[in-house]
C-alpha cells in the first residue's frame, strides 16, 4: 500500500495507459481523479471498478489543453481530498498521415492535447505541490519522440519529444520544492490509441511487425506501463528526477 493517504490525479484516465494506472494506483490505497475529455460512461466505469476496490474515485471531464479547465479540474480535487500529491500527465492523441500529408490542424491538434496540455497540467499542479513541498509528476512520452518509430507519426513524434525536454527543464526548476518531474517512453502497447481505424488483419500485421523489432518479442500492455509509473510516483524514486524511461521491449531500429 505504497500510496495510502495520497491522491492522484491521472489525465486521460478512462482508457489505455491512463485507465491501468489509475487502477494501478488505487489498488495500493491511493485515492484518484479520473480525468477524460469527451467519454464520461468509461471514466465512470473506472471509477466504479477502483470504488470495489475500496479506494476512493471520482471522475472529472475537462480538457487538457485549455487553463481555465485545468484550473477548475484541481480546484474541484482540492476541494474533495484537500491535496494533489501525484500527476500523470498521459492525455493523447495520435492521428498518423505522412509529413507531406500533415496539414496544419493536425499539428495544431496534436502540440495542442500531447504538449501544451503536460505544460498547463504541470504548472498548475505545482502551483498545488510547491506550498506543500512535495510533488510527484510523470509525464507520458514515447519512443516516438527519442527515436523514428514509424513513419505517419511526425506530429505525434515532435510533440512527445518536446514533453522529454519539457521534463527536464521543470525537473530543473521544481526539484527545489521538493517535487519530481520523470517521463516514461512506451513503445508499442496494446491500446484502443494505437489500434486506431486499422482492421483486424492490419492490427495483427502491425503487432506481428512490431514484436519481430524488440528483444523480447513481445509488445506491451497498459499495465506495463502503469507499473514503470508507480515507481516515479512513489517515494521508491524520491533521488530520481528529469529522467526518462524507455520502455519498449528493447526496440531495435532506432536512427
Amino acid at each position: 500500500m505504497r500510496f495510502e493517504g495520497k491522491v492522484a490525479l491521472v489525465t486521460g484516465g478512462s482508457r489505455g495507459i491512463g485507465k491501468a494506472t489509475a487502477l494501478a494506483l488505487a489498488k495500493e490505497g491511493c485515492s484518484v481523479i479520473v480525468n477524460y475529455n469527451k467519454n464520461q460512461a468509461k471514466a465512470q466505469e473506472v471509477v466504479d471498478e477502483i470504488t470495489r476496490m475500496k479506494s476512493q474515485a471520482i471522475p472529472v471531464g475537462c480538457d487538457v489543453s485549455m487553463r481555465s479547465e485545468v484550473e477548475n479540474m484541481f480546484k474541484l480535487t482540492v476541494e474533495r481530498f484537500g491535496k494533489v500529491d501525484i500527476l500523470v500527465n498521459n492525455a493523447a492523441i495520435m492521428e498518423t498521415p505522412l509529413f507531406l500529408d500533415t496539414t496544419d490542424d493536425v499539428w495544431d491538434r496534436s502540440m495542442k492535447t500531447n504538449l501544451k496540455s503536460v505544460f498547463i497540467c504541470t504548472q498548475v499542479a505545482a502551483k498545488h505541490m510547491i506550498p506543500r513541498k512535495y510533488g510527484k509528476i510523470v509525464n507520458i512520452a514515447s519512443n516516438s519522440g527519442i527515436g523514428t518509430a514509424c513513419t505517419g507519426d511526425v506530429a505525434y513524434g515532435v510533440a512527445k519529444a518536446g514533453v522529454i525536454q519539457l521534463t527536464k527543464h521543470t525537473a530543473l526548476e521544481l526539484g527545489q520544492y521538493g517535487i519530481t518531474v520523470n517521463c516514461v517512453a512506451p513503445g508499442a502497447t496494446e491500446t484502443e490509441m494505437l489500434r486506431g481505424n486499422m482492421t483486424d488483419q492490419q492490427y495483427s500485421d502491425f503487432i506481428k511487425g512490431r514484436k519481430s523489432i524488440t528483444s523480447l518479442g513481445i509488445v506491451g500492455r497498459p499495465e506495463d506501463i502503469a507499473n514503470v509509473v508507480l515507481f516515479f510516483s512513489s517515494d521508491d524514486s524520491r533521488f530520481v528526477t528529469g529522467r526518462t524511461l524507455l520502455v519498449d521491449g528493447g526496440r531495435r531500429d532506432f536512427i
